[in-house]
């Protein structure tokens, strides 16, 4: 019986053009699709690009154009490097897409009407680098160890949080179930297995002060941070 296989790249972040991380990156994920397909596998595989968010809308204003327009000159150099590359991709997204958009909308509202987010204040430092909350242990003499450049601030917002800890009961059953083979090697079972059982936090998914972004259908005036 043949396999189905769902294999993705990241969604590359396009603040910049595409560059040799994401071309090992991609090579590696067509190597897995061709030998599925070798197999005579299901196989489809995914890549495409990141959109949103404060450092495009950032760029785009140092060059004096919108974010969409940045975003239209930027991710089709992304999929002509993979053209070019041969890779066999079956379809390229864009979060900028409509279809993305609506897809994206319609799972956060089956979410929020389920009672599975809530609102809450968030405090914390800030790295415009990672677009994220940093924790004063994450920290390295003050600054983000990905982007040492970059300033953090501390500072508080509201943010929309997804109930993962929830959740955590249900995905400890389900991965210490052998059967269930949904995380291999064994010793990245072990590991993930490890993270749950010691505690997580629940996920912010929002965020009030970037505009360039999916508004939160709830509450428009935030925009959607991640994907859950």
């Amino acid at each position: 019986m043949k396999s189905k296989f769902f294999i993705t790249t990241p969604i590359y972040y396009i603040n910049d053009v595409p560059h040799i991380g994401h071309t090992c990156t991609t090579v590696a994920a067509d190597i897995l699709a061709r030998f599925h397909r070798q197999l005579e596998d299901e196989v489809f595989f995914l890549t495409g690009t990141d959109e949103h968010g404060q450092k495009v809308a950032e760029v785009a204003e140092k060059q004096g154009i919108s974010p969409q327009e940045y975003c239209d000159q930027i991710a089709p150099r992304f999929e002509e490097a993979w053209k070019n590359l041969n890779i066999s991709f079956d379809f390229f997204i864009r979060t900028t897409d409509p279809r993305h958009e609506k897809v994206v909308v319609e799972l956060l509202e089956k979410i929020y009407q389920n009672g599975d987010v809530y609102k809450d204040k968030y405090e914390g430092y800030y790295c415009i680098g990672c677009e994220s909350f940093k924790t004063e242990t994450e920290l390295v003499d003050g600054h983000c160890p990905l982007h040492p450049a970059a300033q953090t601030v501390k500072k508080s917002e509201d943010n929309w949080f997804f109930k993962l800890s929830k959740y955590v009961p249900k995905l400890i059953e389900l991965i210490e179930d052998e059967k269930t083979n949904y995380i291999f090697p064994e010793g990245k079972r072990k590991e993930v297995l490890a993270k749950l059982k010691a505690g997580v936090n629940d996920i912010s998914i929002s965020r009030e002060n970037v505009e360039w972004g999916i508004p939160l259908p709830w509450e428009k005036s935030h925009t959607i941070y991640v994907w859950i």
